[in-house]
């Protein structure tokens, strides 16, 4: 899954959807994917780094990241 090219994000999880003028905020590890994600990085990548830098199970990573996905889609911040 990609990120839509025109969504705005800050370092600190702001996220601006200007074709809705929705805004959400995210915590510091959900802004660090977004970043990943429009920095063109795949899936396996984001997920590859997140296992590296921080304590957290694969299983548990896995849960979270279709979590955070479903979030992502149901936002329209996806381009699927």
């Amino acid at each position: 899954m990609k990120l839509k090219a025109n969504i705005a994000t800050s370092e600190n999880g702001f996220i601006f959807n200007p074709a809705t003028g929705d805004s959400f905020t995210s915590n510091a590890i959900a802004a660090e994917i977004l970043g990943y994600m429009k920095s063109g990085r795949s899936e396996a990548e984001i997920k590859k780094k997140i296992l590296d830098q921080y304590e957290v199970e694969s299983n548990q990573l896995e849960r979270d990241w279709d979590d955070y996905m479903l979030q992502l889609k149901e936002a329209n911040l996806l381009d699927l």
